[in-house]
């Protein structure tokens, strides 16, 4: 359960300026509902550049409604240029902070600023992903949105990106590219994995014996084939082909290019397998 403050429960609760707009003068829209969340921003802005009146549409959890409600709020008697200042972080500290879990939905809130404020300007609004490189493609998150949360929030860890943007939250394949995101922007080499220890002769032996009898022998067995283990010498295995294997004639190829691939990528690149 997240733990919300109550004005994000009143602003949940009782939103204010919820709905379209007609005739706006400025229109801004991010996010998808496959996503799971989407906000539509309609301002009205007088010859002077001052943000008269400021509505929301939006599709999302407790917080995203919260949050567009403090942004439309916090728009109303703006200028343009107050309001091109203002971020994230002015939308959670409004509402009195926001679950770290729950920071994307104040994001969320000045993208769709952004892109109002363009919409006002007569630029064409970006089509989507156009800006930069697509990192998360389940939630559709670019590079600049990344890098951005980033450089405005002070974010140290991959766990707050995804908190900010939501990047990494689904399959997570893309977890190595945030990494090097935050690398790049924290001017940090990106962290390496250790290499791992080598194999100690017993490890290697019991290894050796559990890929032969859960891989390679039921494999060969499908084909009235069999393999026995002999002896493990370092990084020398000694096998024996059974039945249908050992009287074939690519013997010597299933030994190689199966029996040896096998126990290289899965125990030791340096596994020399014989026959006997």
């Amino acid at each position: 359960m997240w733990d919300y403050t109550d004005k994000v429960k009143e602003h949940f609760l009782n939103p204010r300026n919820a709905g379209a707009m007609e005739n706006p003068d400025a229109v801004g829209e991010v996010g998808s509902l496959a996503c799971g969340d989407a906000l539509k921003l309609f301002l009205r802005i007088n010859d002077q550049g001052v943000i008269e009146n400021a509505t929301f549409q939006t599709f999302g959890c407790a917080s995203a409604i919260a949050s567009s409600s403090a942004l439309t709020e916090i728009l109303k008697g703006k200028t343009v240029a107050e309001a091109e200042a203002l971020t994230n972080k002015d939308i959670a500290e409004y509402l009195g902070g926001l679950p770290k879990e729950k920071m994307h939905c104040s994001v969320m809130g000045e993208e769709a600023l952004a892109a109002a404020l363009k919409n006002w300007r007569g630029e064409a609004a970006p089509e989507a992903h156009a800006e930069g490189e697509l990192v998360c493609r389940c939630f559709g998150v670019t590079d600049v949105t990344i890098r951005r949360a980033i450089e405005e929030n002070g974010l140290r860890t991959v766990e707050e990106i995804t908190n900010y943007t939501k990047a990494g939250g689904g399959c997570g394949d893309c977890v190595p590219r945030l990494e090097e995101i935050l690398a790049e922007v924290l001017g940090q080499a990106p962290a390496q994995a250790p290499a791992p220890k080598p194999l100690t002769n017993l490890q290697r032996m019991q290894k050796v014996m559990q890929v032969i009898d859960e891989v390679v022998a039921p494999s060969l067995r499908k084909d009235g084939g069999d393999i026995e283990l002999v002896d493990v010498d370092g990084t020398d295995v000694s096998v024996s082909l059974r039945g249908a294997c050992s009287s074939c004639p690519s013997s010597q190829l299933t030994l190689t290019d199966f029996v040896q691939k096998t126990l290289r990528e899965q125990v030791d690149p340096a596994i020399r397998v014989k026959g006997v």
